[in-house]
């Protein structure tokens, strides 16, 4: 690994070796997803707390101050919207790597459907970016989608997706939660894992609880969004998680300090 690949890694994936990403790119196939109508508004007082931030170019452009030094994670895929739900695996790559260049980004991110109709298409899609992109030194974040097909979000199909993404090239996997059998999906990835939401849950603490067994069965962090930004106490909520994976609090510690931030003690 070159020098420019170790660098930019080692922007998104902390010395601990653990990290915190925070995804506002849900508005490329979304539109304008609750509470982050407006993402500027949204992620401004969150940025000090995430490791680096997952966005498009176009939102990394009109909402972000470039004056602020996070690492950028630039969303690279897209095409299909929630207006044909049924084809929102039918992705292709929708910015260039030397825009990603010029926006000066960390890494580059693109989803794969794995078992959807367009299966291949994706999978080539991420190929093709891993080519370009380790000519200059830039890691690719697969993300691995089920699309419209939640069902899919057990061990054995996110395990056959993660390993597909490691073995063409990506440097990092996003892949979804799922309570039985975790361990065996980052075993079976030999690049770092980063979770994406598990299963609907009620409560903070559920989100705590499930941060934290992940991390205990090998991911290195989380790439959380709505978790975080669509809380009513959305500082009080990443400041809770990244104790989890920061500094290895346990889940009833992180909702002790997501209390605490939330009744103004801290």
């Amino acid at each position: 690994m070159d020098w420019g690949m170790k660098n930019r890694l080692s922007q998104l994936i902390q010395s601990d070796g653990k990290a915190l990403f925070l995804p506002i790119d849900h508005g490329y196939f979304q539109g304008p997803t609750r509470k982050l109508e407006e993402p500027g508004k949204t992620v401004d007082p969150l940025l000090p707390y995430a490791d680096a931030i997952m966005l498009t170019r176009g939102i990394l452009r009109s909402c972000v101050d470039p004056t602020k030094t996070k690492p950028i994670i630039l969303r690279v895929s897209g095409g299909t919207s929630m207006a044909r739900k049924e084809e929102l695996s039918h992705e292709g790559i929708t910015t260039s790597v030397r825009e990603a260049i010029r926006l000066n980004a960390s890494a580059v991110s693109l989803s794969i459907f794995v078992g959807s109709e367009h299966e291949h298409e994706s999978l080539l899609n991420l190929s093709n970016l891993v080519n370009e992109c380790e000519e200059y030194g830039i890691p690719v974040m697969a993300v691995t989608a089920v699309g419209a097909e939640l069902e899919k979000r057990e061990a054995r199909y996110l395990a056959l997706c993660c390993r597909i993404a490691a073995e063409l090239g990506a440097r990092v996997v996003k892949t979804y939660y799922c309570k039985e059998g975790f361990e065996k999906v980052v075993r079976g990835c030999p690049v770092p894992v980063v979770m994406a939401g598990g299963p609907k849950v009620d409560s903070e603490l559920e989100t705590f609880e499930f941060v934290h067994d992940g991390i205990q069965k090998g991911a290195i962090g989380v790439n959380l969004g709505r978790n975080v930004w669509q809380s009513d106490y959305p500082v009080a909520m990443i400041r809770a998680i990244r104790a989890i994976i920061h500094e290895n609090a346990t889940p009833k510690e992180a909702h002790d300090l997501f209390d605490s931030i939330k009744k103004g003690k801290q």
